[in-house]
């Protein structure tokens, strides 16, 4: 067993690059499963990459590919499927869970960390938050369990390249008033060098297994105040029309048939869900998160080409960077 090495599901992403740069930093191997290698050949300039072809939704690939790794990493979700019934969240989510698992088990990893999201639970009004709180449900959460396990459970995720902040940034280019869905709902986004920290730390403190943390910003906003504060720091003036409910849900229909399904019924029931009064996982762990006003302008100035190539570089783990505390 290579206790050494870490193989990721999901670690072509947003949130997986930034964890692969940081336990390379630590000096892990890491092994990517990918349906395309060769799209995220960017990632073997870091030394100890790996990259291999594979289907993770394949049982026998899973415990190929866990064979001789000291812990497994699924960061695996999706925010929208295809269909409209729940099959694919199902399917992403609940199913795969279920396959890592059994192929920890069989293959004896001794550690899995796990992605969720805040306000993940079985009884969740969204297929997003139930499917994602049904794989929790799956995981044995005790301190002996096998394979140890801890979950993270973050709330909307910003950095270069988000889903989120980036892509209202990109409607705000182009449009001079944005009507805007779930306007009030209410977010602690956390910065996804934080995430990432939060998981490499938990490979090597026995005091997480069993344990859950959510992960959040130092911050609270509506979604509206997101939006407009994207809109300062890209130095544009837009009009954002906070939609009453009965228009949130409509303008949610009607996206949800639109081309790569910009906004969808299951993304408004999610934002209605709302909930981020827990403990905080960040303090559990001994991380200072890094606020939003800290980090965004780095890369959303449309006039600061330099500040977005050197965050970059950063995230990559190219700079020398405080560790986190302990």
């Amino acid at each position: 067993m290579d206790y050494r090495t870490v193989c990721i599901l999901g670690g072509t992403g947003f949130v997986g690059r930034h964890i692969t740069a940081r336990l390379v930093d630590a000096d892990y191997h890491v092994r990517i499963p990918s349906r395309d290698p060769f799209r995220h050949r960017d990632l073997l300039v870091l030394p100890t990459v790996s990259l291999v072809k594979a289907d993770i939704h394949d049982p026998a690939t899973l415990r190929r590919e866990f064979d001789d790794v000291g812990a497994v990493i699924n960061l695996v979700g999706i925010l929208n499927e295809k269909g409209h019934d729940g099959a694919g969240f199902e399917r992403a989510h609940v199913e795969l869970a279920r396959k890592v698992l059994d192929a920890c088990r069989e293959r004896r990893v001794p550690r899995l960390l796990h992605m969720s999201a805040l306000g993940a639970d079985p009884n969740a009004p969204s297929h997003y938050l139930r499917t994602k709180g049904e794989a929790e449900a799956l995981l044995p959460m005790t301190p002996d369990g096998m394979p140890a396990t801890t979950v993270f459970a973050p709330s909307v995720i910003f950095g270069p390249d988000d889903t989120l902040i980036n892509r209202f940034a990109d409607l705000l280019r182009f449009v001079p008033v944005l009507p805007l869905a779930c306007a009030g709902a209410r977010l602690a986004p956390v910065y996804v060098g934080d995430v990432a920290d939060a998981f490499v730390a938990s490979l090597t403190r026995r005091d997480t297994i069993g344990r859950r943390y959510a992960l959040y910003g130092p911050e609270t906003y509506t979604l509206k105040q997101l939006v407009q504060y994207t809109a300062r720091m890209m130095g544009v003036r837009r009009l954002v029309i906070g939609l009453p409910d009965w228009a949130s849900r409509l303008q949610a229909r009607v996206l949800e048939y639109a081309p790569g399904k910009p906004f969808s019924i299951d993304n408004y029931r999610s934002f209605k869900a709302g909930g981020i009064e827990v403990e905080s996982g960040l303090a559990a762990l001994g991380i200072e998160p890094n606020s939003l006003e800290a980090e965004a302008p780095n890369y959303l100035a449309a006039d600061n080409q330099r500040g977005r190539y050197n965050h970059y570089r950063s995230a990559a783990g190219r700079f020398k960077q405080e560790p986190p505390a302990q």
